[in-house]
């Protein structure tokens, strides 16, 4: 499992180990019942506060990304994909909702708009 910290983003370090370790999930590339590495050893590898793997794998089981067995570790929990894929609809409706408002606020017509979605698919 490979995650990559970036200091210039404006999310937070646990929110990019969660939603690193969330896409490996959903891409199938942690599959079910794998295990993720320990907090400690995360922490040692990423050079960051255990504090903050802490959080971030917290933060996927109340998601119900993992689940952790005390004196054990924390596995990747069985995925119902058609919960997940409603999941990430909701999420692309809150966001293309937040794009439409703020085209309207500078005049950004709905053609304007879908030739920018599709110079961005492209990339």
């Amino acid at each position: 499992m490979q995650i990559i910290l970036s200091n210039s983003s404006k999310e937070p370090i646990y929110e990019q180990i969660t939603n690193q370790i969330k896409s490996s999930i959903l891409s199938g590339d942690l599959r079910e019942g794998t295990a993720l590495p320990s907090m400690r050893q995360l922490a040692k590898d990423l050079q960051i506060s255990v504090i903050t793997t802490k959080r971030a794998y917290e933060e996927l089981e109340k998601a119900g990304f993992i689940y952790s067995i005390v004196g054990k570790g924390s596995f990747v929990a069985e995925q119902n994909l058609d919960v997940m894929r409603e999941r990430k609809l909701k999420a692309i409706e809150e966001q293309l909702s937040a794009v439409i408002i703020n085209s309207r606020e500078i005049g950004l017509s709905i053609d304007e708009l879908q030739q920018l979605l599709k110079i961005l698919s492209e990339e």
